[in-house]
């Protein structure tokens, strides 16, 4: 058994430069084996193209590699969080490979013929969630250490902010007929089958969507679909009602992961808001190719290939849109750039607790915070949000000094749920009915489907729902806590859960089990924390996501700070290391200023029940001994306060794994169960004790200038070897073990 460990994107990818070296020298004569796996966006997109690169730049197909070995006893992944592309990022990602020498074809946004949308589909393995339904052949167990929640309790998150005594007019608004909620309907198949998606119009004729989607005996499958004619009545309400409350108007989606569904959300919106500059311009619009589906951005940055008098009478039109509309949230006010600009740069799991901390408020135009219209259209999930900031608006703020925590076990083994369904999502292309059909012609569920609206399916397969049920027992036992099943009786799909939860949970004497809808559960959970007591959260895939961000960055500060376990369904382990939803904006700090605020307590973290499994899989004593040893450093590293700070010229990324580093020497060398690595880590411990002085020296140096680590994609790996170990005496303790 090895240990794989990812090469992914961004501030992560930056993190392992630092990181690698040291646990290749401390593992070195061992029998703890660790490799690398390239699955980054550039990675994949390389790995995609064979045919049209050189020899020299050719890798391999690390993902599906991944995926196969997820699928064996053998599996040890350690998976850092990786970028989920969307269109925009594709783009820019092609273009920096393109600027390199890579000859990748360009995405054919708006494909015309059968070539081109051959070639779109082959990019889409690379979009959206890619990676993760292929890794998690498991269902997730995600918490935080005892080691890390004391800490975050002994050191309180000093960025939370104070609700307004006031009043605050921040609320979840979202649709109350005609969304996914509404429509789903969900059913499980008896016998194993298999079935096609199908449009039929309003004459009859039969256009097939999909043709083959292969179902197991106990299956979940389900469908919904989502109106975008009540959507687009729903977001210039709430335009309306922002403006009257002078709230600013915020959208809360996933388009990365939610790649089809969400992104036409999201145009919907930009053209609802921009309505009068949109329409008035459509036919030059449409000339210069710009999908609002992208974005404000794409419609800008596409209007110089227009007449410059004629570019300056859209922006004209596109400000005049602002000054009557209701302020709209912003991602970076000293550029204009806001909500509405680019698709994935608000994220709902990661920008909602964010609005939560900060006293329920946004940034504005005028860089200062004020309350917000969140809007959230589906209500599969929204009123959970809901329910938080109704409670901090009547006890106010969450204190991380008392509060309990909330754990989550989530269903998302076999791609269950699917996350997004992205290849069974699809825009109606007229009126009519699409349908899930069986290979006998039956038709199993149905749809009536206006032009535009999003029809999305999934599915989930039986023998993850018994592995996600025993997994909540199994926490539940392990605990103490009670264990709570978010699932609606009321939506369809959950109806089916529900039914199968009831059957396959075990006798709960001695157990504190419950199956509640997603607001009780909420109300619940909340109840929980703020008596300092814990609960386990039970949730489908989606839900699974969102929960370990909201509650981890109001305990911890950050969900990188999370243990994230997903014991693999064939034996193996998946290690994930935490969210990176602020990856981005880490390295263009690190860019500009030489200084990486990434916290790499996830990676830390993970590396213990990975070395145990491996301990335990091929009974190596030396593999249990770096674990007990590297779970006493992390202690002590955070008793220390060592972790990264956020301003320059402080400790960043490269000084916490220099702690990091020195505490684990200390560890092992301190040890008496074996003399070989007692003996070893002595000097090492020793030295890298002694010339604390020179190494923390050396590391804040460099810090204050720019840096370049030649691209953002795809860098130049020794450019980044060098940027991340940038202390000559530290390098050569390590390398020179």
């Amino acid at each position: 058994m090895k240990l794989t460990w990812t090469k992914t994107d961004e501030a992560p990818a930056l993190a392992s430069y630092a990181l690698l070296p040291i646990l290749r020298a401390y593992f070195k004569g061992t029998g703890v084996e660790i490799e690398t796996a390239d699955i980054s966006l550039a990675g994949r997109i390389i790995a995609n193209f064979p045919e049209c690169l050189r020899n020299d730049q050719k890798i391999p197909d690390e993902l599906t590699r991944l995926g196969k070995l997820a699928q064996t006893p053998e599996a040890n992944i350690i998976k850092l969080p990786n970028i989920s592309a969307s269109i925009p990022q594709l783009r820019e990602a092609i273009a920096e490979l393109r600027g390199k020498g890579f000859n990748i074809p360009d995405y054919p946004e708006q494909p015309s013929t059968e070539q081109e949308r051959a070639l779109q589909a082959r990019f889409a393995v690379v979009l959206g969630s890619a990676v993760n339904p292929v890794l998690r052949e498991g269902n997730s167990d995600r918490r935080a250490s005892k080691s890390v929640k004391a800490f975050a309790q002994k050191h309180p998150n000093k960025g939370m902010k104070n609700w307004s005594k006031s009043g605050s007019a921040t609320r979840v608004a979202h649709m109350s007929d005609k969304d996914f909620y509404a429509s789903e309907r969900s059913m499980t198949v008896s016998s194993a089958t298999n079935v096609r998606i199908e449009f039929v119009d309003s004459t009859g004729a039969v256009k097939v969507l999909k043709q083959s989607i292969p179902l197991l005996e106990g299956e979940v499958i389900d469908c919904a679909v989502m109106n975008v004619a009540a959507l687009r009545r729903f977001y210039a309400e709430q335009l309306a009602a922002a403006k009257a409350d002078n709230a600013l108007l915020s959208l809360h989606l996933k388009c990365t992961m939610m790649k089809i569904s969400d992104p036409i959300m999201f145009g919907h919106c930009v053209a609802v808001y921009f309505a009068d500059a949109l329409e008035k311009h459509a036919g030059a619009i449409l000339e210069i190719g710009a999908n609002v589906n992208n974005g404000l951005a794409d419609v800008l940055g596409k209007l110089d290939q227009l007449p410059a008098s004629k570019k300056a009478e859209i922006e004209a039109d596109i400000a005049a849109c602002y000054d009557r509309g209701p302020g709209l949230a912003m991602v970076d006010s000293r550029v204009g750039k806001t909500n509405l600009h680019v698709n994935s740069d608000v994220i709902i799991d990661a920008s909602m607790p964010v609005v939560i901390r900060d006293g329920g408020k946004m940034w504005d135009k005028e860089d200062a915070l004020q309350d917000t219209v969140a809007m959230i259209p589906d209500r599969c999930y929204a009123t959970i949000y809901q329910a938080v900031i109704e409670d901090c608006q009547k006890h106010g703020q969450f204190d991380p000094a008392t509060m309990g925590g909330v754990s989550n076990v989530g269903l998302m083994a076999q791609k269950a749920e699917e996350y997004g369904s992205h290849d069974k999502t699809f825009a109606a292309p007229g009126n009519g009915t699409i349908r899930i059909v069986d290979a006998g012609g039956r038709t199993l569920l149905e749809q009536s489907v206006e032009p535009g609206d999003i029809f999305r399916a999934c599915q989930t397969k039986d023998e993850a729902i018994r592995d996600w049920v025993k997994l909540a027992v199994t926490r539940a036992q392990a605990t103490g806590a009670p264990a709570v099943f978010w699932l609606d009786p009321d939506r369809g799909h959950d109806a089916q859960i529900i039914q199968k939860v009831n059957a396959y949970l075990p006798d709960p004497s001695g157990l504190e089990i419950k199956i509640m809808k997603p607001v009780d559960a909420m109300k619940f959970s909340l109840e929980q924390i703020r008596r300092g007591e814990d609960t386990i959260s039970v949730t489908g895939n989606v839900l699974r996501d969102y929960l370990t961000d909201l509650f981890p960055i109001l305990e911890l500060g950050t969900s990188a700070r999370m243990l994230s376990i997903v014991p693999l369904l064939r034996g193996g382990a998946l290690l994930e290391t935490g969210a990176g939803g602020s990856a981005p904006k880490h390295v263009q700090q690190f860019v500009k200023e030489g200084h990486l605020r990434w916290d790499s307590l996830g990676e830390y973290c993970a590396l213990v029940p990975s070395l145990e499994l491996m301990a335990t899989k091929t009974g190596n004593p030396r593999a249990t001994l770096l674990s007990k040893t590297l779970d006493e450093a992390i202690g002590q590293y955070l008793e220390d306060a060592r972790y990264p700070s956020a301003k320059v010229n402080e400790i960043d990324n490269r000084g916490s794994t220099y702690y990091l580093a020195m505490e684990w020497a200390k560890a092992l060398a301190a040890q008496d169960e074996d003399g070989e690595l007692k003996q070893r880590f002595t000097p090492v411990a020793a030295s890298l004790a002694t010339k604390e002085g020179k190494i923390t020296q050396e590391l804040l140096l460099v810090q204050g200038k720019p840096v370049d680590i030649g691209g953002y994609y795809f860098p130049d790996d020794a450019k980044c070897a060098a940027a991340m170990r940038p202390s000559a005496t530290l390098n050569a303790i390590i390398d020179g073990m």
